[in-house]
C-alpha cells in the first residue's frame, strides 16, 4: 500500500493528462493499485495490459473498439446474423428523431466505456433530461477520461440507436465476455442482473466454474449458471473474431438462444482491478504474449 502523501501526489500527477503516456500510465496505475508499474519487464495481467496501451498500436484498434465502426468488421468475419439491429448512427444529439423510435431501445456513445442508455418504456423517459446526458457524452474523450486507453484516442463521438435486447423471465440478460490471448479463448467472465444486483462469475471454456474473481464492487455469483445452448457457437465466433491480437475480450449476449455481438475491448475496466486470489494475476497474465516491437521502432504499429 502507498502512505497518504504519496497518494496525494499521485493524485495530482493523474490529473496531468499532458504528460507522455509512458509516463502516465505508470502514475495511474500506482494510484488505482498501489504497485509499481513494471513496463520494462511486466508479469501481472494488468501491468500487460498498460504496456499494450502504450507500445500496441494497430489501426484497427480503433475501429474496433468503436461500437458502430465495429459492426462491419462483425459482418465480415462472422456475418451479419450476429449484429444486433441499429436503428441509427447520429453525430449530435438533435439529430436524433425521438418520436420515431420505438418504445424500447438502446443510446450508446460509439467512443468510450459505459455510455448506455437503457429505454424500457420511453413514455416514462425525461427526454430533456436524457439529451443532457447524451451532450455530456458527447464531449468526452475516453482517451483522456480514463487511463490514456490508445485505441480511443482518434474515435469520432457518435451516438448510436439499437434495439433493445431481451430474453423472457429476465429483467437483464447476461453478458458473456470471452477473454482471447494470441487469438484463442481461453475463460469468460459472466456479468449477471447488471445494473440490479451486479453479479459476476469467471468459467472456462469448458464450463469449469474458476475460482477466482475482480476486485471491486461487483458481487461473486455463489450459485452456477446453466450453459447457454449457443455456448460452444460464442466460443467459436469469439476466436474469429480475436483474430491475431495478442488479448481481447469479445463480448455476446444470448438471447433464447440466438447470439448477439457485444463489443471487442482491450483494456478491460482500464488495467487497474485486480484479480483475487492475488497469485490469479501472474497466472493470467502470464496468458499474455506480448508481442516484440520492431527493431528500430517505438511501438507496434502492424496489426
Amino acid at each position: 500500500m502507498i502512505n497518504f502523501l504519496k497518494k496525494q501526489r499521485l493524485r495530482y500527477l493523474r490529473k496531468m493528462m499532458f504528460l507522455p503516456q509512458e509516463h502516465y500510465v505508470r502514475y495511474s496505475y500506482e494510484y488505482y493499485t498501489g504497485k509499481k508499474l513494471n513496463l520494462e519487464n511486466p508479469k501481472e495481467y494488468n501491468e500487460k495490459i498498460q504496456w499494450l496501451k502504450v507500445f500496441y498500436k494497430p489501426k484497427i484498434l480503433n475501429q474496433l473498439v468503436d461500437k458502430y465502426a465495429v459492426r462491419q468488421y462483425v459482418i465480415d468475419v462472422i456475418g451479419q446474423e450476429y449484429v444486433n439491429e441499429c436503428y441509427g448512427v447520429y453525430d449530435s444529439v438533435k439529430e436524433i428523431n425521438f418520436d420515431s423510435l420505438p418504445n424500447q431501445f438502446v443510446i450508446k456513445g460509439v467512443h468510450g466505456s459505459g455510455f448506455n442508455l437503457i429505454v424500457k418504456d420511453k413514455t416514462t423517459l425525461d427526454w430533456n433530461k436524457s439529451k443532457k446526458l447524451l451532450n455530456k457524452w458527447m464531449r468526452i474523450n475516453q482517451y483522456y477520461k480514463t487511463g490514456m486507453e490508445w485505441a480511443y484516442k482518434d474515435v469520432k463521438p457518435r451516438l448510436t440507436v439499437e434495439k433493445y435486447l431481451n430474453e423472457e423471465g429476465k429483467d437483464v440478460i447476461n453478458d458473456y465476455k470471452f477473454f482471447c490471448f494470441n487469438g484463442k479463448p481461453q475463460f469468460l467472465q459472466i456479468d449477471i442482473e447488471r445494473g440490479i444486483k451486479d453479479y459476476r462469475c469467471f468459467y472456462d471454456i469448458n464450463w469449469v466454474k474458476q475460482p477466482f474473481y475482480t476486485v471491486g464492487k461487483t458481487l461473486m455469483y455463489e450459485n452456477e449458471v446453466r450453459r447457454p445452448s449457443n455456448f460452444d457457437e460464442m466460443i467459436v465466433l469469439a476466436e474469429k473474431l480475436a483474430g491475431r491480437l495478442p488479448f481481447s475480450r469479445v463480448d455476446f449476449y444470448s438471447v433464447n438462444g440466438k447470439t448477439i455481438f457485444g463489443e471487442i475491448t482491450f483494456y478491460p475496466s482500464d488495467g487497474r482491478k485486480d484479480f483475487a486470489p492475488k497469485e490469479y494475476n501472474l497466472i493470467i497474465g502470464d496468458q499474455i504474449k506480448l508481442p516484440k516491437i520492431p527493431e528500430g521502432q517505438k511501438e507496434i504499429t502492424e496489426y
